[in-house]
């Protein structure tokens, strides 16, 4: 069945399930259900948005609900189906693709007091934990242990261990470590229509199924319900030591970084930043050198000789055609240097206080054009641009800055996007990388994807949800 009519099907099962009327009647519903403190009145702010906020995504609910166990979820999720209401599944709310704003309607189920820590074998180099934990705590329990998650989505201290599963998060570091899929080996969740699944486990080779723990990861919440996690671990490095250049132009700037590969550098991360990003970002460094329209942070990490060696070695590589480079060996510059890279959103949103901006995917060769047809693409839609992302992997943060109050600039924006996302598959490239696709991007995989290939997308979401209650709207569209 093509995936329209699919998609159709689904709105029309919807359209026939019983869905109570009265809004204070789903809302009271769930707290004779539960309690008073895991249930709030669906028009709670907080729980409405995400990170797109400012590019106009805003939604609506019939109630919030905060379970304080996965039994308690599961009564949720069961009553929710049994009834026809949307579920939408939320973690820190970080995300920047509207795949948390329940777009329509329904109850806002959020993970935030799943939070428990429920095994920890520091020896086994391995951790169990609730989808509610942040990033941030996740990645110091296991430093304290001596041990390392490389996962590094922004926000750690709001995002949470669930929602950078639902959407596969990456960060820097996934050019040498992978995306947050790679050090998943197992999954506890709720599918339709409130039953509690284990796929995988703590061991870290299982080929004896079909791959449903890789199928729930980066699914965004539309089959089902990510309550916990069985996560690998390794040996943290003992050292981190940065590299930065400054170059005149972008052309200058990307065959430094194509030379880090060409000459077979295996460094951490690879990140660049172009000519708007860092006129938003540089003041906040301590300033750029005179000059400077481009600049890649690179991070080798190692036992201490190992990233000494190899922090010369790419400081000579990206000494060709540079302005400057920098390659600091204290600790404290590194660390710096990195909270200043997790601001460099921030930086650019702060420039006319909005932005809307796609995380792109491109081949490395191709990182030049994506960043050059993206000011063009802001000249034609009278818009300031910007590019800067994880070159290492050719995920791309293309961004058009907006007044977020201009309904006229945000609806140039969204136009720009549209005309971004055909320019990423054109350079063989794809319309994610790292935030999902939510319901900024929902029903656009057909751009990259062939027709019974988003078909088969369709036949899986009926499978694990035949009533389109999980997240609807979001990913495969309607």
């Amino acid at each position: 069945m093509p995936a329209a009519r699919m998609s159709t099907r689904r709105a029309e099962i919807r359209a026939r399930l019983p869905i109570l009327a009265a809004l204070t009647t789903i809302e009271d519903e769930l707290r004779r259900l539960l309690d008073d403190e895991s249930v709030l009145r669906g028009d709670t702010a907080a729980y409405l948005s995400d990170e797109t906020e400012t590019r106009g995504v805003h939604g609506h609910a019939d109630a919030i609900c905060r379970p304080a166990s996965v039994e308690a979820l599961a009564t949720v999720v069961t009553w929710c189906y049994d009834r026809g209401v949307p579920i939408v599944p939320r973690g820190g709310g970080t995300g920047y693709a509207g795949g948390a704003v329940p777009t329509e309607g329904g109850v806002v189920v959020s993970l935030e007091r799943l939070a428990r820590v429920r095994r920890f074998d520091p020896l086994l180099w391995r951790i169990q934990v609730d989808a509610g934990v942040t990033t941030a705590r996740l990645r110091q329990l296991a430093r304290e242990s001596g041990l390392y998650f490389p996962p590094d989505p922004g926000a750690a201290e709001q995002s949470q261990v669930g929602g950078n599963i639902a959407t596969n998060a990456g960060g820097p570091h996934a050019f040498k470590y992978g995306v947050t899929g790679a050090w998943v080996t197992g999954l506890e969740a709720i599918v339709a229509p409130g039953e509690l699944v284990e796929v995988g486990g703590h061991v870290r080779k299982d080929v004896a199924g079909y791959d449903l723990r890789a199928l729930l990861v980066g699914s965004e919440g539309t089959l089902g319900i990510v309550t916990a996690a069985w996560l690998r671990l390794v040996p943290a490095p003992e050292a981190a030591l940065p590299v930065v250049g400054f170059y005149p132009d972008a052309a200058s700037g990307c065959a430094a970084l194509e030379a880090v590969l060409g000459n077979g550098l295996l460094v951490a991360a690879l990140e660049f930043l172009d000519a708007g990003a860092l006129a938003a970002a540089g003041a906040a460094l301590g300033g750029v050198p005179a000059g400077a329209r481009f600049m890649v942070l690179a991070e080798a990490d190692g036992d201490l000789g190992s990233a000494e060696r190899l922090q010369s070695a790419a400081a000579e590589v990206l000494r060709d055609g540079a302005v400057e480079v920098l390659a600091p060996a204290d600790p404290g510059e590194s660390a710096r240097l990195w909270r200043w890279r997790d601001g460099v959103s921030i930086a650019v949103s702060a420039q006319r206080g909005g932005k809307v901006s796609e995380d792109i995917v491109v081949p490395l060769d191709r990182l030049l054009e994506a960043v050059e047809r993206t000011d063009e693409l802001g000249r034609r839609y009278s818009l300031p641009s910007c590019s800067w992302g994880h070159a290492g992997d050719g995920n791309v943060h293309s961004t058009f800055m907006i007044d977020p109050r201009s309904a006229d600039e945000l609806a140039r924006a969204r136009l720009a996007a549209e005309e971004l996302f055909a320019l990423a598959v054109e350079l063989g490239g794809s319309i994610s990388g790292e935030h999902g696709l939510g319901a900024v991007k929902s029903g656009q995989l057909g751009r990259q994807w062939g027709p019974r290939a988003v078909a088969l997308h369709g036949e899986l979401k009926d499978l694990f949800d035949p009533k389109g209650l999980f997240n609807p709207g979001k990913k495969l569209g309607a």
